[in-house]
């Protein structure tokens, strides 16, 4: 009995950490589309000035570049997940595109 709970526990604990590490990628993955979001219609409405205090806000850490496809401002939002054992091995990138207004 006693062996079988040995083997048990941790197993049950690396479940643990793993689902609460998912869980955070998750809620990052979701602000890390809003952020996207937000820039691209801060990119295409020429106001680029704001971008870096935007993601400082929305997603600290993250990093973006803009591209022009046709009509439309595209703004890929990139940062690695730093929560448990994900830190930093899985990256998270996430793309808006907003109307061009003229451009």
């Amino acid at each position: 009995m006693t062996a079988e709970f040995a083997v048990t526990v941790p197993a049950l604990l690396a479940v643990v950490g793993l689902v609460v590490a998912a869980t955070g990628a998750a809620r990052q993955s979701v602000a890390l589309a809003d952020a996207a979001a937000v820039v691209a219609r801060q990119t295409a409405r020429g106001d680029e000035a704001a971008v870096p205090g935007t993601l400082a806000r929305l997603a600290p850490g993250a990093s973006a570049t803009s591209s022009v496809e046709g009509d439309l401002v595209c703004v890929r939002v990139e940062r690695a997940v730093d929560v448990g054992p994900l830190a930093g091995v899985v990256a998270l990138s996430s793309r808006s595109c907003a109307p061009g207004l003229g451009r």
